[in-house]
């Protein structure tokens, strides 16, 4: 029996709240061996996120404060600071290829886990070979890219991007704090927003935003976004408004 290659979905009940330090969540997963990019496209409208081949979305009973949200790519304009940002990063150089795992990545991927932890006192320890494949290059469907950040011939970011053709799906973003002057998490995001502007795509999809929350908060910048209204189910339309 290759259980490997079905479909499992399943619902982790009061967990550790990943936000809020006093509150338990519900999250709900799918482990999805393939996964086309029509039924992720109705995912992501849906509100889910991925890792690797994990799917999963909240479902807490007690909370809504997580929403998902969206940037209306046609409708956004560069402001004076973000075009100082993408002026600042002229000579950083931009690579989007499939993903993949070099010891630069482990290395740059732990340097900056240990920056958060010392900062914002994130939890840490150093991700293996193996988490890091399972988490970021394992499912390597066709819509799966990372954009390599490089200066000086050294790796300095990594964004795991997700593009289809009507949706980016920003999934994850380290970088070297050493370069903190180039904002290269904000550029990322920029660099993507171009790219969804070169492709009509109408929407990037940011994840989970809670307002004013000091380590979600800063994706409310990005505006004009939507918002999930309603937490649909396959068989609902999703409902999104700005």
């Amino acid at each position: 029996m290759h259980i490997l290659n079905q479909d499992i979905e399943f619902v982790e009940e009061n967990r550790a709240c990943s936000y809020f330090d006093e509150n338990i969540s519900d999250i709900r997963y799918k482990y999805m061996y393939s996964c086309s990019t029509t039924q992720y496209q109705g995912m992501l409208e849906r509100g889910w996120r991925r890792f690797g081949r994990m799917h999963f979305v909240p479902e807490c009973k007690n909370c809504t404060k997580c929403v998902s949200m969206r940037i209306d790519v046609a409708n956004y304009k560069f402001s004076k600071s973000e075009k100082r940002v993408i002026a600042k990063n002229k000579d950083t150089k931009l690579y989007i290829r499939p993903p993949s795992m070099t010891m630069e990545h482990l290395e740059l991927y732990d340097k900056y886990h240990k920056f958060m932890n010392d900062k914002k006192d994130w939890p840490y320890s150093a991700i293996s070979p193996d988490d890091y494949l399972k988490s970021y290059v394992e499912a390597k469907e066709e819509f799966a890219k990372e954009f390599l950040y490089v200066r000086d011939n050294k790796l300095i970011g990594v964004a795991l991007v997700d593009i289809l053709p009507k949706s980016i799906s920003a999934i994850y973003c380290y970088y070297d704090h050493d370069y903190a002057d180039l904002s290269i998490g904000k550029f990322s995001v920029l660099a993507q927003i171009k790219i969804a502007k070169e492709l009509k795509i109408p929407y990037i999809y940011l994840g989970y935003w809670i307002k004013d929350h000091f380590s979600m908060g800063y994706k409310e910048a990005y505006t004009p976004f939507e918002v999930l209204k309603n937490r649909a189910y396959f068989d609902e339309m999703p409902v999104w408004k700005k």
